[in-house]
């Protein structure tokens, strides 16, 4: 890994990391494969000038899915990783905020 950018790839938007956002304080983000949880806080940190209490990884395994109008056709969706960056209570990241 070279830089702090190509360790965070893009946030990961659902219901449930909305409520996490809300409620919880916390944003969900798929990071690089070989990123550690120091330098998903560090990078969290340096891009949105917040501070990180906690950082929890999952490693999320590839599916097969089939297709929506064959039953037939099989298709592997690949595995990634994410990260759950949990903040103070008075920190916020902006990115999420306008998403409900």
């Amino acid at each position: 890994m070279t830089s702090i950018y190509d360790v965070l790839r893009r946030p990961v938007i659902t219901e449930k990391s909305n409520y996490q956002s809300g409620v919880l304080n916390q944003y969900v983000f798929e990071v690089d494969r070989r990123a550690t949880k120091a330098q998903i806080k560090e990078a969290v940190e340096i891009l949105f000038d917040v501070t990180v209490e906690r950082v929890n990884v999952i490693n999320v395994p590839a599916k097969r899915t089939r297709r929506a109008r064959s039953r037939r056709l099989s298709v592997r969706r690949p595995g990634f990783k994410k990260a759950i960056v949990t903040l103070p209570d008075n920190e916020k990241i902006d990115i999420f905020e306008g998403i409900k």
